[in-house]
C-alpha cells in the first residue's frame, strides 16, 4: 500500500518560493563576486602599487568556494519543493 501524498499547503508553497528566491540571490551574488574578482585581478596586474587587489580577488574566490555548498543547500530543496507544488497543481 502506497502512502497518501501530502497536502501541499499555502505555507509549503511560500517556503518553496522563499527558497527559490534565496538560491537566485545567492547565485547572483556569487556571479557578481566572480566579475568583481576579475576586475580586481586586472587592476592588480596593471600597476604593482595596486597589488592588494589581487589579494582581494583571492578573498572573493574563497567566498565563492564557501558559497557553493550554501547555493546547493538552497537550490536542491527548492527544486524538489517546486516540483511537488507543480505536480499537485495538475
Amino acid at each position: 500500500m502506497q502512502p497518501q501524498p501530502r497536502e501541499i499547503t499555502a505555507d509549503y508553497r511560500r517556503r518553496a518560493g522563499i527558497l527559490t528566491w534565496s538560491a537566485i540571490v545567492v547565485g547572483a551574488l556569487m556571479a557578481m563576486a566572480l566579475v568583481v574578482s576579475v576586475v580586481f585581478l586586472v587592476r592588480a596586474d596593471q600597476d604593482t602599487r595596486n597589488a592588494a587587489y589581487g589579494y582581494l580577488a583571492l578573498v572573493l574566490w574563497v567566498g565563492i568556494a564557501a558559497g557553493i555548498p550554501v547555493l546547493l543547500a538552497l537550490a536542491i530543496p527548492a527544486a524538489r519543493m517546486r516540483r511537488l507544488v507543480r505536480e499537485q497543481q495538475r
